[in-house]
């Protein structure tokens, strides 16, 4: 059933015009993105469906091409447009981190990077390359590994700092397992890539361990 299908009193679309998207639930901004349901549901109850499934809207916009390919009624033309709120989503917070120093907007950092690598089902070395005033200049996601480990080369990161121009940089990677404790490896690759880049002036400010519930930051921890 579409949008105009339901009862005038459950449209999300005239409920957004008169009282402002504050009043519409999860499910019923993402019905007005889906705008059509499946036979035997509804937009609003497949919008519901899927919060549900990714465990609310946070899930879902940490969700992948794959995660979405394999939901029942959401075909190309759907996947594309909620991918694309996802990278819009992203643009906005990379803006907002280009505009100001990073750590003025910490929760935009810990955002930032969830959205990129919060869903990934293989851990992903990433780095934020900052100017001297600690501004995001780019986001380089430079190495990937298993589930279980990744292989990470000072010398490649060093060049990637030198190739932006960058003054200071955050480490960041992801644990698909969900678990945003350190590792002793975790140290270990800090501390060596904190050495190699200190030898072209340039500075290790943070490293998050990022999972798909939150981030952690091992500066905050003392370990940076």
């Amino acid at each position: 059933m579409p949008l105009k299908g339901l009862p005038a009193d459950a449209r999300p679309r005239e409920k957004l015009l008169q009282r402002g998207p504050a009043a519409l639930s999860d499910a019923e901004l993402l019905a007005l993105l889906l705008r059509t349901g499946i036979p035997g549901k509804n937009v609003v109850q497949l919008a519901q469906e899927l919060v549900d499934r990714f465990g609310g809207v946070a899930g879902l916009l940490h969700s992948g091409p794959q995660d979405l390919q394999s939901i029942k009624g959401l075909g190309p033309a759907k996947r594309a447009e909620l991918l694309a709120v996802v990278e819009l989503a992203r643009r906005a917070l990379a803006q907002g981190l280009a505009e100001r120093p990073l750590f003025d907007t910490p929760q935009a950092v810990a955002q930032y990077l969830q959205l990129h690598l919060g869903h990934k089902p293989h851990e992903v070395f990433a780095l934020l390359f900052l100017d001297s005033q600690h501004r995001l200049l780019a986001y380089e996601e430079l190495f990937r590994g298993t589930l279980g480990q990744t292989s990470v080369y000072p010398r490649e990161v060093v060049l990637r700092a030198l190739h932006h121009h960058a003054a200071a940089v955050v480490l960041a990677h992801n644990h698909p397992s969900g678990a945003s404790e350190p590792s002793r490896a975790d140290q270990l690759l800090t501390d060596s890539l904190k050495a190699a880049l200190a030898l072209v002036d340039v500075r290790v400010l943070d490293h998050f361990v990022v999972t798909a519930a939150g981030c952690r930051s091992m500066a905050e921890m003392g370990l940076v």
